[in-house]
């Protein structure tokens, strides 16, 4: 089978690459191995997870908002079935829209497993036999891996990764949840709103390590008001069945009784196997494929985009990968611009980020730095909806107003966030974001009152709050 570009693998990055080869006129071919494409974001991870976050924001709902709006539902109960049949039918309407897609834009499917056979052929292999793909251009989007540590026990039934967790019929009363980064802090905040008895084992000294230091504190804080245990700066050391549940050692002689385990410890590059370094691709086993701003890897005409091949393993990281992968391949001049990189986290409460954190921009700035924080008690429409926890932390550096960062914590900001990525992109000043206007009364308010407070000039806060701007 000929191609002018073959995709190896059918995840966010893949089929992404694949369909903007196709509108650029080439004969695209995506080799992908699971009978649904979407790779781990849709159809283990992001889209089954954020279902679940969904059905626990409902709750939340029932429990602490319902009432105080005159809306009367009596105790809310989890039907965790139903639940799951839920998450179940989001997942299969996100891979078969895929599936549509290609179908729309002339994308072939080769289903299988693919392994480069050379430096301008795949060799794929299925049960219905095998087929030589054979390409002008390939994009390499293989995806990654849940990491395992070393821990004497953890090969037990009763440690699952995210996908052994999403693929649970019943809630765990007690849930121990080793590591405290973006995927172990969801599971927690979900699990902990389902019922069960959440503790977090987390080696480093606060959750959510690359984030924001007050972001992570603000989630330590909420965490603790939720009833979620947390062991920072301790390291598991072994893991014993106890017969009906398991029993986790860790720190200093220290043990926790669970149900459950969730690993969730990192992911890691899918690399090898694939015959990349026989034709010269370079590539690490922890950090993944080398590739460039193009997303070009040590071979020209072959690329690499998404978790196999980036420092950033998120799934709209991958998307953008994929389309500048696939102009460069058709001869188009596109790089990928990671300033504006947006950082969602599915907890409650919510966490986003762009940009530099405060930390990251007084160590790139030294005092030139001033932020601005804004509350969401202070914003009508948060008051509204009961959702008050939080704030918005604008970022800038003081000698021409460059933003550098903006970050939140609490309603909906995952979404919110987007404004910050727009600004960034377009090179703003906290000026500019300050001085627009925003709908009243609105939650994307609390940006622009960010900006204010970071210039000193704060409309909706009282004296005593206007010390939360920083220089």
């Amino acid at each position: 089978m000929d191609c002018d570009v073959a995709v190896l693998g059918g995840g966010p990055g893949g089929y992404t690459a694949a369909i903007r080869a196709a509108q650029l006129g080439a004969k695209a071919v995506c080799i992908e191995k699971e009978p649904e494409l979407g790779g781990t974001c849709l159809r283990i991870g992001c889209i089954p997870t954020k279902a679940w976050v969904q059905t626990a924001f409902a709750i939340k709902e029932a429990e602490e908002t319902f009432g105080k709006l005159g809306v009367s539902v009596g105790e809310p109960q989890l039907d965790f079935g139903t639940a799951n049949q839920w998450k179940d039918q989001v997942v299969k309407q996100m891979t078969q829209g895929v599936a549509g897609l290609f179908k729309a834009n002339g994308v072939e499917w080769v289903k299988g497993e693919g392994r480069f056979k050379d430096a301008n052929t795949i060799a794929v292999e299925s049960s219905d036999g095998g087929v030589d793909v054979t390409f002008r251009s390939a994009v390499v989007a293989t995806g990654s891996f849940p990491l395992r540590p070393p821990i004497e026990g953890i090969d037990s039934a009763r440690c699952v990764d995210s996908t052994g967790l999403l693929a649970q019929t019943e809630v765990p009363r007690r849930l121990v949840v080793l590591g405290g980064g973006i995927i172990g802090c969801e599971f927690a905040s979900i699990f902990r709103r389902f019922g069960s008895e959440v503790t977090i084992i987390e080696m480093l000294p606060k959750l959510i390590p690359a984030e924001d230091d007050d972001a992570a504190a603000e989630l330590a804080k909420q965490f603790g008001k939720r009833g979620i245990t947390l062991h920072l700066e301790k390291q598991a050391t072994k893991v014993e069945e106890t017969g009906d549940g398991l029993r986790v050692h860790f720190g200093e002689g220290e043990t926790v009784d669970a149900d459950l385990m969730l690993v969730a410890v990192g992911r890691g590059p899918l690399v090898e196997g694939l015959g990349l370094e026989e034709i010269g691709v370079e590539l690490d086993r922890r950090k993944g494929i080398a590739a460039d701003e193009h997303r070009r890897t040590t071979v020209p005409h072959i690329y690499a985009v998404g978790d196999c091949a980036g420092y950033w393993q998120l799934a709209h990281t991958a998307f953008r990968e994929g389309e500048v992968a696939a102009e460069n391949a058709m001869g188009h001049e596109a790089v990928v611009d990671n300033r504006g990189v947006p950082r969602p986290i599915y907890t409650d409460p919510e966490i986003a980020g762009v940009g530099l954190t405060e930390a990251e921009a007084r160590e790139q700035y030294g005092d030139d730095v001033a932020t601005g924080t804004f509350p969401w008690i202070a914003n009508a429409r948060a008051v509204m909806q009961n959702e008050t926890v939080g704030w918005v932390k604008s970022i800038h550096e003081t000698r021409y107003g460059e933003l550098l960062g903006i970050v939140m914590v609490g309603p909906h900001v995952t979404d919110l966030i987007e404004a910050g990525v727009v600004a960034l992109d377009a090179e703003a000043t906290v000026e500019t974001v300050a001085d627009g206007m925003a709908a009243h009364p609105t939650l994307s308010e609390a940006v622009k009152e960010a900006g204010l407070v970071a210039l000193g000039r704060p409309i909706h806060l009282p004296p005593k709050r206007r010390a939360t701007a920083k220089t």
